[in-house]
């Protein structure tokens, strides 16, 4: 399996950036793993929130392929554990995915289109954290779960 994280517009805090490389690197161990950034929308400011909603759904879905399984990162989601997420990857794994692509939207959430094309939705707190600081912590908590799965000392229950 692969596992695609898709994220709306750019990340331009260098300390951010730094940590997200740093994990992706450590996951290069367990997994094929691609950040793709779509970058923002230009002239958002003339868009009404369902407008740029949907610009931003026509480009997430034109990122997919056909056996791609899409989950979103929506503050609505089911909420996990460390422990349940290693377990919900263990299962994507076990089912035969091709490739698991999570997506952070833009600030308004997602388009209709978007919703109905995925397969469930994921929530990392219900906190509101920053789209950018979200893509830090989806991957940290990927390579957690893979080091749980593989019984390595990161993570301490």
């Amino acid at each position: 399996m692969k596992i695609k994280l898709l994220a709306i517009g750019k990340t331009d805090n260098k300390h951010l950036i730094a940590l997200i490389e740093e994990y992706q690197n450590r996951l290069k161990h367990y997994i094929k793993f691609e950040l793709q950034i779509i970058p923002d929308i230009k002239n958002v400011k003339n868009l009404s929130e369902i407008q740029q909603k949907e610009k931003e759904g026509e480009l997430i879905l034109s990122k997919l392929q056909n056996t791609d399984v899409l989950v979103l990162l929506d503050d609505k989601g089911k909420h996990y554990t460390s422990m349940e997420f290693s377990k919900y990857l263990q299962k994507k794994m076990n089912a035969g995915i091709k490739q698991l692509v999570l997506v952070i939207g833009g600030p308004y959430g997602f388009s209709d289109a978007v919703y109905k094309k995925s397969t469930g939705k994921i929530s990392l707190s219900k906190m509101t954290f920053s789209h950018q600081m979200i893509r830090l912590f989806i991957i940290e908590q990927i390579y957690r779960g893979f080091t749980i799965l593989k019984n390595e000392p990161y993570h301490h229950e």
